[in-house]
């Protein structure tokens, strides 16, 4: 059976405050949150995480597609983000992960650390995971500076909130340009040292390969999916 997307709901009053959800055909096994990237701007939205929440719908998962406020400053994104979280994870089927690409990696990331209840797994997919290697690699053409200004340790910085509490998978694509390797290897290193149980994984393709629902990154992601619910 083709998973159904449900219609829009909102969880506030702008016109980026919604979610898309995309229903499991039968009883959900849990429920994947996933976060688009696009470094944080405007000209990118939820539509470039349809095709991993329609695979996960079809695997038999709820699957939410988050949409937030881009272009409004980090206040504005950070309040969308549990807003968003606090709206569809109360009762949402059981359990709980967040996947998130490029800056939607560290969306998720931070939705871990700061919105309630935790989710049991974060997946961060080519995540912006650590801000002092993406300022230096001017990751996106600046896009860290873009958003949160000069300051050299921003409150939203990954390897600043670790130890998250939750199981991490960072996947780092082994062609990517746009996010290379060593900011994952940076965010893991450091979850590592705070206590935090952690999974670089390293599969083949660019930075758009593990949003790919037919690629081999996103099914070697998957099956951390399914063995982290399998022992949940």
């Amino acid at each position: 059976m083709r998973p159904r997307k449900a219609e829009r709901l909102a969880y506030g009053d702008d016109s980026s405050q919604f979610v898309e959800i995309w229903d499991a055909p039968g009883r959900a096994s849990g429920t994947a949150v996933f976060f688009h990237g696009g470094f944080w701007r405007e000209s990118y939205d939820l539509g470039l995480m349809d095709g991993l929440c329609a695979d996960a719908a079809r695997r038999g998962w709820l699957a939410v597609n988050v949409e937030y406020r881009r272009g409004r400053g980090w206040p504005a994104m950070a309040a969308d983000v549990c807003d968003a979280w606090a709206f569809v994870v109360d009762t949402a089927a059981q359990p709980v992960v967040t996947l998130g690409h490029s800056a939607g990696g560290h969306l998720a990331l931070w939705a871990a650390a700061a919105c309630k209840p935790k989710p049991s797994l974060v997946v961060s997919l080519a995540g912006v995971a650590d801000f002092t290697t993406a300022r230096r690699l001017d990751l996106g053409g600046g896009a860290v500076a873009e958003l949160f200004g000069d300051a050299p340790s921003p409150p939203a910085d990954p390897t600043q909130l670790v130890p998250l509490g939750v199981t991490v998978v960072l996947v780092a694509p082994q062609a990517d340009l746009q996010v290379p390797r060593e900011v994952s290897a940076s965010f893991a290193a450091a979850a590592r040292d705070a206590g935090d149980a952690v999974s670089l994984v390293e599969p083949p393709g660019d930075h758009f390969s593990v949003i790919d629902p037919t690629s081999r990154a996103w099914a070697d992601t998957w099956e951390h999916v399914e063995r982290h619910a399998a022992g949940s």
